[in-house]
């Protein structure tokens, strides 16, 4: 703090006159204000005490203190005084997918985005059953406006809510998905919220549905009708006991109490995974593949109750079947498509899923004992044109030597010598 003398007052008068309700400013902010004034350059302002930041500075730290403007933000995109509302012209309504195929709490979820009112809706499930696509397809044929925050450990308030930025030379405020939601009556998903850390607790309030108090700017913004928020997680917001969602965390219980009702979102029956996979298959332009899906289908439903029984400690999931059925478009090969989708576990696990498609399967273990035995003619195939290649060049270096001519003119296979 300085004490303030009427060369300083000149400045501070200058400086809100051209920047109403701004405290910090850069540099060529300043001389903005110098040039456009009249007034003597601020020397005093420039000094590394009032610093807050690569050549800006801050007239609170030399004791000044700053009206604030506060505005009521129209939905518009516009620019008014320190606050910004971008982008609120963009739509986001999810693209429909046409190979989707509902189930699960589809019917459920959907009449509750359809209703308008707020109504928070936890999902849990394991990974891959189709919790996030469930929601953006029910919005996508509702053509409700969906908001997607993928969440983290590091998430916090500023990337929900919205923070302060430089834009132009002045500082405004560009708000998050979480108040455009609100502004738009939009549906906010937030996607994996068991991976948050307890800064997700800044959305108590918005939970609620009684709006929120945006306390850098003043302004208190009421949710528009249809707002709700829906949340999808592997867990129940309790962590993880068998270490197989690392990263997700124990959720407050006052923060899990604001969510009216909870989804257990299963796997789907065999009927609709077969469904999905023809889908796909369709899709991909594969003919003759529903055997194929059919196959896949018992093979991972085999897995997964062997899982649940507790024999092993892996799962086929619904996506890792559609990975499967795209691998099997690009390299025309059952076992290869499989491999290189469950590569990803331990070698003994890898090898059970493996050996017991080919349970499933008898076709396929027949293709791929056909595919090794054309893998070693091809191998001999291989040596065979090796080894007629050193004999021609023997029998034209006896040749060669029967002829009287020089035996450096030839290449003998057998001399190692170059190779040293």
């Amino acid at each position: 703090m300085i004490k303030l003398t009427a060369q300083h007052e000149k400045f501070i008068d200058a400086a809100s006159e051209t920047y109403p309700g701004q405290s910090e400013f850069s540099t060529s902010q300043i001389k903005k204000v110098v040039a456009e004034t009249g007034c003597p350059f601020p020397s005093w302002f420039t000094k590394k005490d009032f610093r807050v930041g690569h050549g800006t500075y801050s007239l609170e730290l030399a004791g000044v203190a700053v009206q604030q403007n506060v505005v009521d933000l129209p939905v518009g995109p516009t620019s008014v005084g320190t606050v910004d509302v971008l982008m609120n012209d963009i739509s986001v309504v999810p693209q429909v997918i046409k190979e989707f195929v509902p189930f699960g709490h589809f019917s459920d979820l959907k009449n509750i985005l359809n209703s308008g009112l707020f109504f928070p809706v936890f999902i849990t499930g394991l990974s891959g059953n189709g919790k996030t696509m469930m929601v953006e397809q029910i919005c996508a044929k509702l053509k409700r406006e969906c908001y997607r925050v993928n969440v983290t450990i590091e998430t916090d308030e500023d990337d929900l809510i919205g923070s302060n930025t430089l834009i132009d030379g002045n500082i405004v405020f560009r708000e998050g998905p979480v108040l455009k939601a609100m502004r738009k009556g939009a549906v906010l998903l937030i996607d994996e919220i068991d991976l948050a850390s307890n800064k997700i607790m800044c959305l108590q309030s918005i939970l609620e549905g009684s709006g929120y108090l945006n306390k850098k700017t003043g302004e208190f913004i009421s949710p528009a009708d249809g707002f709700t928020v829906v949340a999808t997680a592997n867990t129940k917001g309790k962590g993880s006991d068998d270490g197989r969602f690392i990263g997700t965390n124990v959720l407050n219980e006052a923060f899990l109490e604001r969510f009216s009702i909870t989804m257990e979102q299963e796997y789907p029956s065999n009927a609709i995974e077969k469904k999905i996979l023809v889908k796909e298959f369709d899709k991909l332009e594969v003919s003759d593949a529903v055997d194929f899906a059919t196959n896949l289908v018992t093979w991972a439903d085999v897995i997964r109750k062997s899982f649940f029984e507790g024999a092993i400690d892996e799962l086929i999931s619904t996506r890792r079947l559609v990975h499967i059925a795209q691998a099997y478009k690009m390299f025309d090969n059952k076992l290869k498509a499989i491999e290189m989708c469950v590569a990803r576990f331990d070698a003994e696990t890898k090898a059970t899923f493996l050996d017991l498609y080919t349970k499933v399967d008898a076709e396929a273990e027949l293709y791929q004992e056909e595919s090794e035995e054309e893998a070693d003619l091809e191998y001999q195939r291989q040596i065979d044109q090796m080894n007629q290649q050193d004999s021609e060049i023997a029998e034209a270096y006896e040749a060669g030597v029967q002829a009287g001519q020089s035996t450096t003119d030839f290449e003998d296979p057998s001399n190692d010598e170059d190779l040293f």
